[in-house]
């Protein structure tokens, strides 16, 4: 099974207390292999009052977080049953096991707020394999050659006509072979 992202709904205004119960139940449970990154959708905010600028935290979807894991019957369990957890979107309810969100979606999501799908620790790694999913190289397999994390960049060798060659692209550009 892999590793997906679901949409977790909370009561409003306790996402933060979901997001660290959740966090602190994945651990104590030992669910680390299946309950991996739980994210809170946020974006900075440029507020203009009595003529002055402030930025400000605002969450995209006040009552939901996302919850990257892989849904065993044991996953789905400890998210559900987390106090503050309302359900998951996507469930019928009777028992139905959610559906998980598309890639494209969660790029947009975690993109705008510079996260990336890929676990950096092990997905980016010099001489690992990596499909392009978007851009000029679309389709394309490539092999990393440098990350730069704070730019959200990676150089890729890729085959073009036979010769290897170095390509920039952006993280939300790729995703594991």
């Amino acid at each position: 099974m892999d590793k997906q992202w679901y949409v977790v709904n909370t009561y409003s205004g306790h996402e933060n207390k979901v997001k660290e119960k959740l966090e602190m139940r994945a651990e104590s449970m030992d669910m680390q292999d299946y309950i991996f990154r739980v994210v809170i959708p946020e974006e900075k905010v440029v507020e203009v009052k009595d003529g002055v600028k402030k930025e400000k935290i605002k969450k995209m979807f006040p009552g939901y977080i996302l919850v990257e894991m892989i849904m065993t019957d044991e996953a789905w369990y400890v998210v559900r049953n987390t106090p503050g957890v309302t359900g998951f979107i996507g469930s019928s309810g009777k028992g139905a096991k959610p559906t998980p969100l598309q890639p494209y979606e969660v790029d947009k999501i975690l993109g705008s707020m510079g996260i990336s799908r890929m676990d950096v620790d092990t997905d980016l790694v010099e001489g690992a394999t990596v499909k392009i999913v978007d851009g000029p190289f679309n389709g394309m397999f490539g092999k990393i050659d440098s990350v730069d994390l704070p730019n959200q960049k990676v150089m890729l060798l890729v085959d073009l006509f036979g010769q290897e060659t170095s390509v920039e692209v952006e993280l939300n550009q790729i995703q594991k072979a």
